[in-house]
């Protein structure tokens, strides 16, 4: 069996993408997920991959040091660059779980309205 579940903070915003063959979303990002029991406040760093609608929307309102849960597998990556080979794992996300509750404003003055001063009764 292969499962994971992490619970962190994003350390950037999601990059998006889509394949060149099918078109179909990929999303990734880094996610800090503090040790329980370290002294320091360590805490280890996974890269995360979303696939599909479940990209798509992490792409789109999830930004730097939003809160998630993410359940997923963990999956090995090898390539050889410059005849050196390379390994990596990263967290293969199949649910992510948004835990911040208010979204991110491009602007912190969207949602108030202008007042003018003529219109104040006092």
């Amino acid at each position: 069996m292969n499962q994971v579940i992490l619970i962190g903070r994003l350390t950037k915003d999601p990059e998006l993408r889509f394949t060149a063959g099918s078109g179909k979303a990929v999303c990734t990002f880094n996610l800090a997920v503090n040790r329980l029991f370290a002294k320091d406040n360590e805490a280890d760093f996974f890269r995360i991959v979303s696939w599909g609608k479940t990209g798509e929307n992490a792409a789109n309102y999830l930004y730097k040091g939003s809160q998630v849960a993410v359940q997923g597998r963990l999956q090995n990556n090898n390539y050889e660059k410059d005849g050196v080979k390379h390994y990596s794992i990263e967290v293969v996300a199949e649910r992510v779980k948004f835990l911040d509750s208010k979204p991110k404003q491009e602007n912190p003055e969207d949602g108030f309205q202008e007042i003018d001063d003529d219109d104040i009764p006092f």
